[in-house]
């Protein structure tokens, strides 16, 4: 097994509210991963605190290098990438603008053929090439923060809730689009509000109460009807972690 991302006994607070009280977990190198558990559980957190975007304790190792005391730009520099819920697109640049700012960090001469290749995975990202990044809409501008996402080869993607708030025509083309990605080898650490699409496409799953770590399994062997209890279990008591996925 080849560890991409270790996670050791991360910590999250915002002030006294204690989001996530000490997780661990592992993701594997060419592997897609799931975070599941209701609205509130810490996810969005996790994601966020991996990134350098929240403050956290705990180790946290990409590809042999320690997180904890780097910028957010330098996880960026060592192949982190994260696709933040609410899209985030430029909306006054072209969608090719917007592409090769997720270059800004290679020193080759290779924008062009990455160009090349996010738009073979999405089609209507060239039919959109100079138009305004703006005017897309919502399923084509989800598609531009994963395409920009890839320019920089990326040794790990982090991704919240990719389908939020798309048709279900675009969700098929964002879920296929994700499948290709894993099958093409990238690692993949993805929060997704449709659980059971998420466990069924994932290598592996684990499932995340009140920021703690309450199961986990390969995809296909996990229980969905033990989630569901999570999630029934957790939304029957309150609590207030900021308004965190």
């Amino acid at each position: 097994m080849s560890i991409s991302l270790a996670i050791e006994n991360l910590r999250i607070c915002y002030g006294a509210s204690v989001a996530v009280p000490g997780i661990s977990f592992i993701i594997e190198r060419g592997s897609m991963t799931s975070l599941v558990g209701s609205n509130g559980a810490g996810k969005t957190s996790i994601l966020r605190a991996i990134s350098g975007l929240v403050p956290a304790q705990g180790n946290m190792i990409l590809g042999g290098h320690p997180l904890h005391k780097t910028s957010p730009e330098a996880r960026a520099t060592l192949g982190l990438a994260h696709v933040p819920e609410g899209r985030h697109v430029f909306p006054g640049m072209t969608v090719l603008e917007n592409l090769k700012l997720g270059a800004y960090t290679r020193q080759d001469r290779q924008e062009a053929r990455l160009v090349d290749e996010v738009e073979t995975l999405f089609p209507r990202l060239a039919e959109r090439r100079h138009q305004l990044a703006g005017s897309l809409s919502g399923g084509e501008q989800q598609m531009l923060v994963i395409g920009r996402a890839l320019m920089c080869t990326p040794k790990i993607i982090l991704m919240d809730e990719p389908t939020m708030g798309l048709s279900p025509q675009m969700i098929e083309v964002i879920i296929d689009a994700l499948d290709r990605l894993r099958k093409q080898g990238f690692t993949l650490l993805i929060v997704e509000q449709n659980a059971v699409e998420a466990i069924q496409m994932s290598d592996m799953v684990y499932a995340i109460r009140l920021g703690a770590l309450v199961d986990h399994g390969p995809g296909l062997e996990f229980d969905v009807d033990r989630l569901t209890a999570i999630y029934l279990d957790e939304q029957a008591k309150p609590h207030d972690l900021s308004g965190e996925t």
